[in-house]
């Protein structure tokens, strides 16, 4: 028996016998006595709870191996682990805060029967034992090459995502079939469904407009391929040629993944809307009439093609970076162009990060909330819809989870067609071997090309991000221009009293709660993230499909939704979690892990399977090899999924709008209800200090994690030998 066996079985012990088994919340065990004995599980079921005493047995059967070592170490560990999880699983979903859950139990046993709180920390310890070991016992049994950490790490990452993504999901999901008194009615979810509001095609006819559906499907078209164009030109320009801004031009690309995305909007209608600044300028000089066309899709495609270029362009960076240049230097040596060579040899090589960019611009558009809130104007789209049929006067969420499953159903086919356009070819460009090649300059006219995409829109985004600066130093963007820092100390005042600096701005206890739960889900968010692109990429296990697809469902359903299914699924026991600040990061943690995971597939999917293989043959362990060799490797998608995952926890809103509490008030939700009482200087001044924080965090992010090096040449290293062999 290894060490880390006997480590769990250990921990799995504490869990039962002396950590509490209910509650997260402090409150419930008051004294560090009450804490470590009074609300342990067995305690509990010695003094009453009986339904917590059967889980004695399978910790018993683990003590039979540590006894005999010589036994069947994977038979009793694998029937302990399975045994211990279905003994958890079956109290806990059986009896609830008043009494059976179950309509069969209350039957049988009469009504109401016992009642239990929410597990807390004695009950995760101890299920999560359950679970190692179980994955222990598979290793011992021959799965995944008995490699115990890869057994491990699928199971983790299989356990969370069903606990985390899969349960919440289909908690709200299976209202979808059912009417308002819960009653099961499949006539009335084929009514919702088959509506003619989402299925339409009126505007090809008529004046009318077409379903929502169908705006979705286009926007979220456009959407992809808009930045997953815009995010390769800027990684083009950014690793292949000599600009001379080419750092500047990365941190314009990045810089609209910073902002709350209804503060672009807001800035779009101060500048394109009626009494927009450069309508005015075009109205009295040019005699240009004011119109809305920015309210409807045009609005909505600028605004998300801002927010969402730098997702695409963080993925194909670390995938333009890791093309061997000596492919490329075999077909010039071959004799063909630089445009044959680009269009026949670069370019496909970028087929990984082209999908993983165009599915993550295409899912992130459909999922979007906050831009068409604010620009949808009569261009209706699905999660606008949903939001208003969970929140608004019909209150219908039979009908928001249809059109949830509607939205699933894109992304699902995304996927598919992702899979399909990548089929089975073999991208690997770093290996184990030495690249002393020097990366080509662009062709002509693909340089022509990235330099038109690109440097307008940074323009265009230095524009955006000037209206918002602005908006935060006058009194009323739009009306009097007159400057102002009364909106800054609004909202972040600080005094000094008798007993030290007193935080007095309205502002500070939602900013400080932010970055706390920042802070907690990102390395938590890259870490899982990229733990599963390892598995997806290197390990070969059944149901793989199904578990990669799992990664992506809460990224493909709006934020709102996830938020109500969060509520719905860990308002009650067995997993009480609601108004915690756990759940806030649980929620940041699931719904941005796909970044992560896509980034990392994109990356690895370079990376040669013989430099592991290497590895594990001199003797080195999985997580050796993973810590030692692909780590080093990853590094630009651990920078991606790290800054992305810190800055959409800063900026996110549909989701955490439903789950916030006054202890764990997050920014976002403050700038709304700033937004929403009118105050629109103070919430663009929130927004630009949360933009020069996220600035700074993710220089510290880059400068942490560092940049991956590959051995190669550059050109500039290559100029001085070349020029003393030509000399005389």
């Amino acid at each position: 028996m290894s060490r880390a066996t006997l480590g769990w079985i250990v921990l799995g012990w504490i869990g039962y016998a002396v950590l509490p088994w209910y509650g997260f919340d402090s409150a419930v065990a008051p004294t560090l006595s009450e804490f470590v004995l009074g609300g342990s599980g067995l305690v509990l079921g010695m003094k009453g709870a009986w339904w917590l005493l059967p889980i004695f047995a399978p910790l018993l059967m683990l003590l039979r191996p540590v006894m005999r070592p010589e036994g069947r170490l994977a038979d009793w560990l694998t029937a302990s682990g399975i045994l211990g999880l279905a003994l958890i699983l079956l109290q806990g979903f059986s009896i609830g805060l008043n009494g059976w859950t179950f309509g069969i139990l209350k039957a049988l046993f009469g009504e109401p029967g016992p009642h239990q709180a929410g597990m807390g920390y004695g009950a995760a310890l101890t299920a999560t034992s359950f679970l190692i070991l179980l994955c222990h016992g598979l290793a011992a049994r021959g799965w995944c090459r008995g490699d115990a950490f890869v057994t491990s790490s699928i199971g983790i990452v299989m356990a969370l995502i069903v606990v985390f993504v899969f349960f919440p999901v289909s908690t709200i999901l299976a209202s979808a079939f059912g009417d308002d008194k819960g009653s099961f009615a499949p006539i009335l979810f084929v009514m919702k469904f088959t509506d003619r509001s989402i299925w339409g095609l009126d505007c090809l006819s008529s004046d009318l407009r077409c379903g929502v559906a169908w705006n979705t499907l286009f926007l979220g078209v456009l959407v992809a391929f808009g930045t997953t164009a815009l995010g390769l030109a800027f990684a083009l320009i950014a690793t292949r040629t000599s600009f001379r801004f080419k750092k500047l031009l990365r941190v314009m690309s990045v810089l609209p993944i910073i902002t709350p995305p209804f503060v672009i909007g807001l800035a779009l209608i101060l500048l394109f809307g009626r009494s927009g600044a450069l309508s005015a300028i075009l109205y009295e000089w040019f005699g240009v009439p004011r119109s809305r066309w920015i309210y409807g899709l045009p609005g909505v495609f600028i605004s998300q093609l801002l927010a969402f270029t730098p997702i695409a362009f963080l993925v194909l960076i670390g995938v333009v970076q890791g093309i061997s240049p000596t492919l490329e230097e075999a077909s010039q040596t071959l004799r063909a162009k630089s445009w044959t060579t680009f269009l026949t040899v670069t370019l496909p090589l970028m087929r990984p990060g082209l999908a993983n960019a165009f599915l993550l611009g295409f899912v992130e558009s459909l999922a979007d909330f906050g831009n068409p809130l604010v620009l949808g104007g009569n261009y209706e789209v699905l999660s606008t819809k949903i939001f208003f049929a969970v929140v608004g006067a019909q209150q219908d969420q039979g009908r928001a989870a249809v059109l949830s499953i509607i939205l699933l159903g894109f992304t699902l086919g995304a996927f598919w067609l992702q899979h399909a356009w990548l089929g089975k070819k073999v991208y690997t460009t770093v290996t184990g071997k030495g690249d002393a090649g020097i990366p080509l300059p662009l062709p002509r006219r693909v340089a022509v090309a990235s330099y038109l995409a690109a440097i307008p829109w940074a323009i265009f985004t230095v524009v955006i991000y000037a209206i918002i600066l602005i908006g935060g130093f006058v009194r009323s963007m739009g009306r009097d221009y007159t400057p102002t820092l009364d909106h800054f100390l609004t909202a972040f005042r600080v005094e000094r009293a008798d007993w030290g600096l007193y935080f007095s701005g309205s502002a500070w206890n939602s900013f400080f709660a932010t970055v706390k739960v920042a802070a907690l889900s990102a390395p938590l968010t890259a870490a899982i993230g990229l733990l599963t692109a390892y598995l997806l990429t290197r390990q070969r296990f059944s149901g793989q499909r199904a578990f990669e697809f799992g990664t992506l469902l809460s990224f493909a359903i709006p934020g709102t939704v996830v938020g109500v299914s969060y509520i719905l699924a860990f308002n009650v026991p067995p997993i009480e979690i609601t108004g915690t600040g756990f759940i806030l990061v649980m929620c940041f943690v699931f719904r941005n892990m796909p970044v992560g995971v896509r980034s990392g597939i994109a990356t690895l999917s370079q990376i040669d399977k013989s430099l592991d293989e290497a590895s594990l043959t001199l003797g080195a362990r999985s997580f050796t090899t993973m810590r030692r060799i692909v780590l080093p490797l990853l590094r630009p998608a651990i920078v991606a999924s790290l800054v992305y995952s810190f800055v959409r926890a800063m900026t996110a809103v549909s989701a955490v709008i439903f789950l916030v509490t006054a202890e764990y008030n997050m920014a976002t939700t403050y700038i709304v209800g700033r937004v929403e009482a009118g105050e629109f200087g103070l919430a663009i001044a929130y927004s630009t200090v949360l933009i020069i924080v996220m600035l700074l965090a993710i220089v510290a992010i880059q400068f942490a994690v560092g940049e991956r090096r590959l051995g190669r040449r550059s050109a500039t290293a290559n100029a001085a030998p070349l020029a003393v062999q030509a000399a005389p």
